[in-house]
């Protein structure tokens, strides 16, 4: 069957969440298809047409009638519910259309697609790895050539070319696997922050021991994460089996390094921090990386503020450390992910992570402060538990408990989200513009 030219190609969207105005807005903005097609719930029909008039958008009723009308069909839904919404508006779906999903987990679009999409359709998916408040522009954008020729691939990203995203083609399951490092187990690290720090009952910029430096970066990204909606988090967690057990691990590695920590076993703690610091960072390739991060730039998007000539105590960077030491421990590549297909958050991460852990006497001052100084043990007492507690949360796969949890702390950083928001935005536009 021949394929419409771009010009005559009818763009379907169903789900008009964030990222499916996000979508629409675009690819209406460009002019270069036919027509745009979106639905909602069929009980904001009215709503959502009255919302997108003027914005160069068809608004119908359900997703039957944007199926069996568009050329090329996404699926913008939450992966918990795409089985369902596929079930009842897949079958619908115009003779040699190709269909895509923008779900953030692909293990349940994939199953969904293969049970009630006809057979005649094509799958062709995408995944924009980046939230609707980020400029699309650069950013990656996952291609999933999963049942069609190159043709249809072709047509794809001839579609999504208004966004001017990064294409990076992958394979279903090599989607989940990525997504696994590079989102979930980078939330669960920032969602345990959170957690501990609501246990203290203090904010972080309070205590004294959180001003200036990389401690910025931590409290911005992590109230950033509080102030969005929890089913996203929950569902790149528990859906995807990757991240199942990346979290796991995670969890195990907080543990460990405590336990050593408390323990005050120095030179295994030092043992064991090294050996994972030289798999993912080797000393022959470190010159040839430069950093990027400086206190100075961090500084710049404080919340709180320093108390003259008060320099706070050195931290253990507990939950720096158990990342790298999770990566070592599964044989991760964090190096592969960031060039292949990083978040902007998983891109601020890394550079975190990296400024630690490619200064030897920073890295030992953390291990000092971990096994001997003991300045944040009760705080990294508090990480630990929540660390495990979310991990626990995603093996018994848990939306319910997902929710309770992420919306007790977050509603214990309500008055904080809106600048954390704002600040947090231009934390990482500033940082991540001077990536080499």
């Amino acid at each position: 069957m021949n394929l419409p030219a771009l010009r005559d190609v009818q763009v379907g969207i169903i789900g008009m969440g964030e990222m499916g105005k996000m979508y629409a807005r675009q690819l209406a903005k460009a002019g270069h298809v036919d027509r745009i097609n979106v639905c909602d719930r069929p009980e904001r029909y009215e709503t959502l047409a009255k919302e997108m008039q003027g914005q160069g958008l068809s608004v119908m009723k359900d997703g039957h009638h944007v199926a069996r009308t568009s050329d090329f069909i996404i699926y913008s839904v939450e992966a918990e519910f795409i089985n369902s919404v596929v079930a009842q508006y897949g079958p619908s779906s115009k003779i040699g259309a190709i269909v895509a999903g923008q779900t953030s987990v692909k293990a349940p679009e994939r199953a969904a697609f293969e049970a009630h999409l006809p057979q005649d359709v094509s799958i062709v998916s995408v995944h924009s790895l980046h939230g609707p408040s980020v400029p699309s522009e650069g950013q990656a954008l996952i291609i999933i050539q999963h049942r069609g020729t190159e043709a249809h691939r072709q047509l794809v990203e001839d579609i999504m070319a208004p966004l001017k995203s990064r294409h990076v083609h992958l394979s279903y399951e090599d989607h989940d696997l990525v997504t696994a490092n590079t989102q979930a187990v980078t939330h669960a690290a920032f969602l345990s922050m959170g957690t501990a720090w609501n246990n203290m009952g203090r904010f972080p910029w309070q205590t004294g021991r959180y001003i200036g430096g990389i401690e910025v970066a931590k409290i911005n990204i992590a109230l950033r994460i509080y102030g969005q909606k929890w089913h996203v988090y929950a569902g790149l967690a528990i859906l995807n089996p990757a991240a199942q057990h990346q979290i796991r691990q995670y969890a195990k590695s907080a543990s460990d390094l405590f336990k050593l920590m408390i323990e005050e076993r120095v030179p295994e703690l030092r043992e064991r921090i090294f050996r994972a610091r030289d798999y993912i960072f080797p000393p022959d390739n470190a010159a040839a990386r430069p950093l990027f991060l400086s206190d100075t730039v961090f500084d710049q998007f404080a919340i709180g503020s320093k108390t003259s000539g008060y320099t706070p105590p050195l931290n253990s960077h507990l939950s720096l450390l158990a990342m790298v030491d999770c990566w070592q421990q599964l044989k991760i590549q964090p190096f592969k992910h960031l060039e292949l297909a990083a978040t902007p958050v998983f891109r601020l991460w890394f550079g975190v992570v990296e400024y630690l852990f490619r200064d030897e006497a920073r890295l030992e001052q953390a291990i000092q402060a971990g096994a001997k100084a003991k300045t944040h043990a009760s705080d990294d007492c508090e990480f630990v538990v929540a660390a495990r507690g979310w991990s626990q949360c995603v093996d018994f796969q848990s939306f319910s408990w997902y929710q309770h949890r992420f919306e007790e702390t977050s509603n214990f950083f309500a008055g904080m989200i809106e600048e954390s928001n704002l600040q947090g935005a231009n934390m990482l536009k500033e940082i991540l513009s001077q990536r080499p």
